[in-house]
């Protein structure tokens, strides 16, 4: 199965969105196979680790539009909210976008 698991994950990875689910998907269901504990293991460890991806990523691309993270997080989370999946594509840009208006502008 392992792999099966690694080729499945670099096949379907290329996808943005639902590559990652049907991976994920599938880790888990096979996880499940071995135990119910390890089942929840791995669904709980996939879980934080693209939770910390988000901080993560907030960080590396807050450092090249003179952001912080804090301030990319809240513009992921404002525009996914507003806008869903492609608001939080774009978020980084429009943030870094808008801020550089406002500097310019002499607001900030």
């Amino acid at each position: 199965m392992a792999t099966f698991l690694v080729l499945l994950t670099f096949a379907v990875g290329m996808l943005p969105v639902v590559g990652n689910l049907i991976s994920n998907s599938v880790i888990v269901v096979i996880s499940l196979g071995v135990s119910p504990g390890v089942g929840v293991a791995s669904l709980l460890f996939l879980v934080l680790i693209h939770k910390a991806e988000y901080f993560m990523n907030a960080r590396i691309v807050g450092h090249e539009v003179q952001a912080t993270a804090w301030e990319l997080l809240s513009a992921m989370l404002l525009m996914e909210a507003a806008f869903g999946i492609a608001g939080l594509v774009a978020a980084p840009v429009v943030y870094a976008w808008l801020k550089a208006e406002v500097k310019e502008q002499g607001m900030i």
